[in-house]
């Protein structure tokens, strides 16, 4: 079956929604997500939106922060649209109906709170759960719209390009040159793929966590769309830089639970055992350290005394201060035995955010005619080697509408006529009677990329990641094209492509700078490394 539309939208977190908006008055939209509408890594982002709200605050503190914590790879041009913009998309989110927290009983006054690395209080936030009330009012509006049609349990396989397409079917101004038509995409309730055809195909799939054994991210971090778009030959740049969150929820029972850097911003302590306090030998902002800072000062301190989680410590404030600030969390921690209003956090780093992957210039253009790409999946030079705290959501809203500026006028100029795809062809491919295979090969994966492409890396643990990842990859290869395919058979090859693009950056890179820690290059180098790492494969899997 063929599904056409004007705008194809892969995910459905804040960048591929926010950009269907913007886009809907202008074409017809599909919006494919592999699970719910609202399972996103949007909807878990607590913290909130860094944007300059303040009297006090300035663009300009604003953007020094940002360049700081990104040690010198930021495009400081992309910082500057993201900062500069960031009031307006305030505003356009509460005009489309998301309810921050205000300033106690002031109506029109946002509550600002402060985290890691900022200068000032300027984190826009839904008390600690931010993403979750973007997500709804975002999904509210997408149900007004009867330009959009979404598709729920549909996972995307492979960008269409033009060797699979007859170049008389679809005509634009341009070259014909690796040109992008849609996606196929698994059904997976009926089992069937289906080609999703396009003019403008936008890849909005959020992150890549779940490639690490430990991450605060969902089960959907996959790394889909980088993995696509590798495979597709769109530019993959700074892959290296996988920023771990300092403080996850140490528990067996809670699976991915984030505290929020926002806690530490009110005031937390991070603490050892033995209640001594650490974060000031490391930075002179101590706990409000940038992330690679704090995730690697925790990393060091609990290998050197062997404990299995550091602390963090709420309860000198008040009670009520932290059940009002933070309900999400107190509620959980609750549920799993502990008050935090009297007894510390136990917690640990765990992978995060993807700072790099598809390559885009300022309007989320992509190397390749047809595709954009924004949000956690794409490398705008905003976060260079480390992410600031909270300006993930803010690049996302950014992006997202520059995307639909040109992408707009992009559809415009395309025509569709009788595009001829092939059907997929499951060739001699058979149902697999041996499943283990990808839980194991998942298993290994994460667990291989977790112990040498870590916090903390080196030549020899690198070379060793690789050395297994080539391994699998090649067996995940004769899997994936002997059994017929499945959803989880899509998301092994994709965390095993997104694990090789980590390691292949990672020992590109000859320096320390941000989340890229090497100890056989311990050192900074603006001489030979200030530039980012940028992939290209031309050859479909």
């Amino acid at each position: 079956m063929e599904i056409k539309s004007d705008f194809l939208v892969i995910g459905s977190g804040i960048a591929g929604l926010f950009f269907a908006l913007k886009v809907c008055k202008y074409g017809s939209v599909v919006i494919v997500t592999k699970r719910d509408s609202e399972e996103s890594s949007t909807k878990y982002a607590q913290g909130g939106i860094a944007s300059v709200m303040a009297e006090d605050d300035s663009y300009d503190l604003h953007i020094k922060d940002t360049l700081e914590a990104g040690a010198g790879l930021c495009n400081e041009d992309a910082v500057k649209l993201v900062v500069e913009n960031g009031p307006e998309k305030i505003r356009e989110l509460i005009e489309l109906g998301a309810k921050f927290t205000l300033q106690g009983d002031k109506a029109d006054v946002l509550a600002l709170g402060r985290e890691g690395g900022h200068s000032k209080r300027r984190i826009v936030h839904a008390a600690d759960f931010t993403g979750a009330e973007i997500e709804r009012a975002l999904i509210e509006a997408v149900k007004k719209s009867e330009n959009i049609r979404v598709y729920e349990n549909h996972i995307a396989i492979d960008l269409i390009t033009k060797g699979k397409v007859k170049p008389e079917g679809l005509s634009y101004t341009g070259s014909d040159d690796d040109r992008v038509y849609g996606a196929y995409v698994l059904n997976k309730n009926k089992g069937e793929v289906n080609s999703f055809l396009s003019k403008i195909t936008i890849i909005a799939t959020g992150g890549a966590g779940k490639v690490y054994l430990y991450t605060s991210n969902p089960d959907i971090s996959t790394g889909d769309g980088i993995a696509m778009a590798y495979r597709a030959g769109a530019r993959i740049a700074n892959m290296e830089f996988i920023q771990f969150h300092p403080t996850c929820l140490y528990h067996p029972d809670a699976k991915s639970f984030l505290i929020t850097e926002a806690v530490r911003g009110e005031g937390g302590l991070l603490k050892l055992k033995d209640g001594s306090t650490f974060m000031e030998k490391y930075h002179p902002m101590g706990c409000l350290a940038p992330r690679d800072i704090v995730a690697r000062a925790i990393d060091y301190e609990m290998k050197k005394s062997g404990d299995d989680c550091v602390y963090l410590d709420v309860t000198h404030l008040e009670g009520y201060q932290i059940r009002e600030r933070f309900p999400t969390i107190y509620k959980i921690c609750l549920s799993l035995g502990i008050d935090i209003t009297k007894t510390p956090i136990p917690v640990v780093p765990a992978a995060h955010y993807t700072c790099g992957g598809i390559v885009t210039d300022f309007y989320g253009r992509t190397n390749m005619r047809g595709l954009y790409a924004a949000g956690e999946t794409a490398c705008t030079g905003v976060h260079g080697a480390n992410r600031l705290a909270s300006n993930s959501l803010l690049e996302a809203l950014v992006f997202s509408h520059k995307a639909a500026e040109r992408a707009i006028q992009e559809s415009k100029d395309t025509r569709f006529e009788d595009i001829q795809v092939p059907q997929w062809d499951t060739g001699n491919a058979v149902d697999s009677d041996e499943s283990v295979v990808v839980s194991n090969n998942w298993d290994e994966i994460r667990r291989t990329l977790w112990n040498y492409v870590g916090i903390v890396r080196s030549n020899k643990r690198l070379n060793r990641a690789k050395r297994r990842i080539d391994i699998l990859l090649d067996e995940i290869k004769e899997y994936y094209w002997n059994f017929i395919i499945t959803s989880d058979l899509i998301e092994l090859r994709n965390i095993a492509t997104v694990a090789d693009l980590i390691i292949q950056c990672a020992m590109i890179r000859k320096e320390s700078r941000g989340l890229h820690y090497n100890i056989d290059y311990p050192s900074r180098d603006d001489v030979n490394w200030r530039k980012d790492t940028v992939i290209q494969y031309k050859r479909q899997l």
